[in-house]
């Protein structure tokens, strides 16, 4: 609980009273702040078994048709946030991908998967990877079989679920070591959590513009965004965004693609903020280098409003502390565990 300093010494029922208010005037800023610190959850021994064969199976090519590339293929751990670094994920031979990997990071705070939100869970996500030709290009029948005939592999199944692979446990199981990626422990989330000291004066002037221009409208909670569908380019004509810069790729109709509804022309899900300093290049396709860039833009598209540019480096330097930890280590500012 972060009290205020106070000078001399109050002793007394005055002075209990008086710490007493401050206290609760503390606490309730803290939970009106838009964004929520991540709470880590231990394993129970339980789900060790499933959270184990799932990791195994997260990094195992025998997921994909041509044997040559994993789920961690995409998204790395150690390094680029969860992500892949690329502008478009590079998807199976002749099928290259259309979009930004997004950061399998703390995708269980996300209220949907993916850009579009064409999966409701985690375990959709992984069905549909399972036979996207940008993704792992087979299907069940295939994955199965080599599953089942890898004797290290059968013997987690057994001890995981009692039986063998199939396509439930294993997108249990995936699914599983998935909502145990959560990066708590952010210099931001220890500010929320008191810490006065968590954070620079000017990461605090940043966090304060950020709520002033409006970003927190759509970055929010416990994931500081992935929780809402939002149209890139709310400001201008539809597709403004597109038509004014040149590098972004309009071909992507977002949600408009799974529902065919034409208010979801380039509506995507709002990306999650967490780790985001070591996730570039931005944006659904990757055509933005640099966070600087990205912040102007949103401040153009989605705001409305033209940012100084003191106020960018400062929202930058905001955005900075909300890099966290994987599994107690700290994820540095290179993207790499220092």
């Amino acid at each position: 609980m972060r009290l205020f300093r106070l000078h001399g010494s109050v002793r007394g029922s005055f002075g209990t009273a008086v710490l007493f208010l401050i206290a609760s005037a503390c606490a309730a800023s803290q939970l009106s702040e838009p964004i929520s610190p991540i709470v880590a959850e231990p394993i129970s021994p339980a789900d060790m078994p499933i959270v184990e064969l799932g990791e195994k199976l997260f990094n195992s090519t025998l997921l994909s048709g041509n044997m040559d590339q994993s789920c961690a293929s995409c998204h790395d751990m150690k390094h680029l946030g969860g992500s892949d670094g690329r502008p478009k994920s590079i998807g199976t031979p002749g099928h290259p991908g259309r979009r930004r990997t997004p950061s399998i990071f703390n995708v269980s705070n996300n209220f949907v998967q993916l850009w579009d939100g064409r999966a409701a869970t985690l375990e959709d996500q992984i069905e549909s990877a399972i036979y996207d030709k940008s993704v792992m290009n087979s299907d069940w029948k295939t994955v199965l079989e080599r599953l089942n005939t890898d004797p290290a592999l059968r013997a987690l199944f057994d001890s995981a679920y009692g039986a063998e692979a199939n396509a439930e446990n294993v997108k249990d199981s995936i699914a599983a070591y998935e909502r145990t990626l959560t990066t708590p422990g952010s210099r931001f989330d220890r500010y929320l959590e008191g810490d006065d000291t968590a954070i620079t004066l000017d990461e605090l002037r940043g966090y304060q513009l950020f709520k002033q221009y409006g970003c927190a409208s759509c970055h929010q909670g416990v994931n500081v965004g992935g929780n809402m569908f939002q149209p890139l380019g709310i400001i201008g004509e539809p597709g403004a965004y597109f038509r004014e810069n040149p590098g972004a790729t309009s071909l992507d109709q977002g949600r408009f693609e799974v529902t065919g509804d034409v208010a979801d022309k380039f509506v995507f899900r709002v990306p999650s903020l967490r780790n985001v300093a070591l996730r570039p290049p931005y944006f659904n396709d990757g055509s933005v280098p640099t966070l600087d860039l990205a912040v102007q833009l949103m401040g153009r598209y989605q705001l409305g409003r033209s940012l100084d540019d003191n106020d960018v480096k400062l929202i930058v330097k905001f955005l900075g502390t909300l890099t966290g930890s994987h599994r107690g280590v700290p994820l540095d500012e290179s993207g790499k565990h220092p």
